[in-house]
């Protein structure tokens, strides 16, 4: 599952390495691409869009997600959907204070951007404000053929991904009750080039699930799931063979 201002694109050269070995189903979340979003967005509809794509699929399924998709894969599998494998990479997670998170109304400043078609500017305050992202290497994109428009036209999603994240990213532990019902083994994966607070996300992760143990992955980073396919590719064919 993408992140946040992601398709499936980003996810394409992952999806084709582990298709040898699996039935891969490469999902398109909910307003991105075709499959538009004609019910409107909760996160409960999307976490039925996969269980439909589940049931589609045979019933059951092992589930990857990076990012904020990560959080979306993990309250799926907390919904009680069969997901038998789930493995996570750099959930962005903000457990202890001090970690980056979004400021206060972060949300209502995103939603009013989108709503007055300011579509850049949401992007670009997502990017800074929320992943943290420097503001030269935001400007930067603008001379990338492509990107800055492919963004600008996923603009629309992000207060899914707000949603997704919910009140996960104030620098508090995580609420054991809502997440341990994700039953299945989780990797929970990081990069040893990503900052110090992925990986305590991922320990906070692994200490709420009752299932679910963390991987530090030599020099990946956050983009790792796009940057670094062919590195990443190997530990989820491992696990998800058992």
């Amino acid at each position: 599952m993408s992140s946040a201002l992601a398709d499936r694109s980003d996810t394409k050269k992952l999806a084709g390495l582990l298709a040898p070995y699996f039935t891969v189903v490469n999902y398109g979340r909910r307003g991105r691409g075709p499959g538009g979003n004609n019910a409107g967005y909760t996160v409960r509809h999307e976490i039925d869009d996969i269980a439909a794509l589940i049931e589609h699929a045979g019933g059951a399924a092992s589930v990857f997600g990076s990012s904020a998709g990560a959080v979306l894969a993990l309250r799926a599998a907390a919904a009680g959907l069969n997901i038998q494998r789930l493995a996570l990479y750099e959930p962005p997670f903000a457990v202890a204070p001090g970690d980056f998170g979004p400021p206060q109304d972060f949300a209502r400043h995103i939603d009013a951007l989108i709503a007055e078609d300011r579509r850049g500017e949401a992007v670009k305050a997502f990017m800074t404000k929320a992943q943290g992202m420097p503001s030269f290497m935001v400007g930067s994109m603008r001379l990338m053929p492509g990107v800055r428009s492919n963004l600008k036209a996923m603009a629309h999603t992000l207060p899914y991904d707000i949603a997704v994240m919910g009140d996960t990213q104030q620098g508090s532990p995580l609420a054991a009750e809502m997440w341990a019902p994700a039953t299945a083994p989780t990797p929970v994966m990081t990069g040893s080039k990503s900052p110090d607070s992925f990986r305590r996300a991922a320990r906070a992760v692994t200490e709420v699930l009752p299932d679910a143990d963390h991987h530090a992955l030599q020099s990946l980073n956050h983009g790792a799931v796009v940057t670094a396919p062919k590195k990443l590719a190997p530990k989820l064919i491992e696990f998800f063979q058992g």
